[in-house]
């Protein structure tokens, strides 16, 4: 192996992290209940951004925990509840929900984490809206 090359694999390991750009984002979940008259619109933060992963290309060459899939994911939260509008007496009105407040490039978790990427985009109303800031 070139010293070039040496350096270059060192460098990528030590400083990979740095490069990484991962942050809480805006993101807008709609939530609605079948009982309920109303879809509520939640302004919340969710991880999103870029993390450095490691090609396994080399994964002869190097250890098995060098060969990491790195996510944004979160490193503090809290949750908030929201109240649905319109709700009938006999249903639960709330929905609890997730609200970044720090994130990390990392392993995902999928005790609270959706670590595959969504193909079809379901995050829409089909009944009237109500917006929701807390």
């Amino acid at each position: 192996m070139s010293p070039f090359f040496v350096m270059s694999l060192l460098f990528g390991l030590i400083f990979g992290q740095a490069a990484s750009l991962c942050a809480p984002s805006e993101y807008t979940i709609h939530v609605e209940k079948r009982e309920c008259a109303y879809c509520l619109a939640i302004n919340t933060t969710i991880c999103a951004g870029f993390c450095m992963t490691r090609d396994s290309n080399g994964k002869k060459l190097l250890l098995k925990s060098a060969l990491s899939q790195n996510v944004c994911t979160y490193k503090e939260m809290l949750y908030r509840t929201a109240l649905i509008p319109g709700c009938p007496l006999h249903t639960i009105p709330y929905y609890s929900y997730p609200v970044a407040v720090s994130c990390k490039c990392g392993k995902c978790n999928t005790d609270y984490s959706d670590c595959v990427r969504e193909r079809v985009r379901t995050n829409y109303c089909t009944k009237p809206q109500k917006l929701c800031n807390l």
